[in-house]
C-alpha cells in the first residue's frame, strides 16, 4: 500500500495538539469501518462517542478497490485511474462526516484513511493492537453476518463492538414497495 492510500489527515490531528499514537485514558485508539451507509454513519456516531468518553483517537477507514476488481487492475495498471478511485473514496469519507456530524466531531482527535483493499483485511490491519476498540455498522433486520463482520470477528485481535443501522420509519419500506419508476422521473423535475 502507497503513503497515498493510508494518508492521515494531518489537519485534524494537529488542531486538537494530541499526537495520534495510543496515548489517552483508554490506552488504544477507536476504529470504526465507514462506508456512507446507514449503518456506518451510525457506527461512526457510536465511534466518536466512544473516543470522547476515553480520551481516544478516532481512527476512520474507508477502504476501497478498483471497481474492475484488484486481478484486472493488475493486468492493465493505470495510475491516473487508480488515483480518481481514491479520490471518489477520500470524498465518500468527507461526506459520512458532513453527513454524521456536519463536519469534525468536537472533542476528538480524528485520524481519516483511506486504504486500497478489502474492508476486513483493512479494517484487522488498522485495529492491531489489543487495547484498540474495532467498531462496526450493522444493517438493520439483516439475518447473519456480512463477510466484512465475518473477517473482522475472525481476525481482529482487538474488541469489536457492533452498532445496529437505525431503523427505518414505519410504513416506510411499504411506500417504497409501492412506489414506481414515474414516481421518480416526478421527483426530480
Amino acid at each position: 500500500m502507497s503513503g497515498q492510500e493510508k494518508e492521515t489527515d494531518a489537519r485534524e490531528r494537529a488542531s486538537s495538539g494530541r499526537a495520534a499514537g495510543r496515548s489517552g485514558a483508554g490506552g488504544g485508539r477507536v476504529v470504526v469501518g465507514v462506508s456512507g451507509s446507514p449503518a456506518s454513519l451510525a457506527a461512526l456516531r457510536a465511534a466518536a462517542e466512544q473516543a470522547r468518553r476515553g480520551g481516544r483517537v478516532l481512527v476512520a477507514v474507508l477502504a476501497w478497490e478498483p471497481p474492475e476488481g484488484e486481478a484486472l487492475y493488475l493486468r492493465h495498471p493505470d495510475p491516473g485511474w487508480a488515483r480518481h478511485w481514491w479520490d471518489e473514496a477520500r470524498a465518500r469519507l468527507d461526506r459520512a462526516f458532513e453527513a454524521a456530524f456536519g463536519g469534525a466531531p468536537p472533542g476528538v482527535t480524528v485520524e481519516r484513511r483511506v486504504v486500497r483493499s478489502r474492508p476486513g483485511a483493512a479494517l484487522c490491519e488498522v485495529a492491531s493492537h489489543p487495547d484498540d476498540l474495532l467498531v462496526l455498522g450493522a444493517r438493520a433486520g439483516r439475518r447473519g453476518t456480512g463477510q466484512t463482520q465475518r473477517h473482522v470477528r475472525t481476525h481482529a485481535p482487538c474488541a469489536i463492538l457492533t452498532v445496529p443501522a437505525p431503523r427505518p420509519p414505519r410504513g416506510f419500506r411499504r411506500t417504497l414497495r409501492r412506489m414506481t419508476p414515474q414516481d421518480f422521473a416526478l421527483a426530480s423535475h
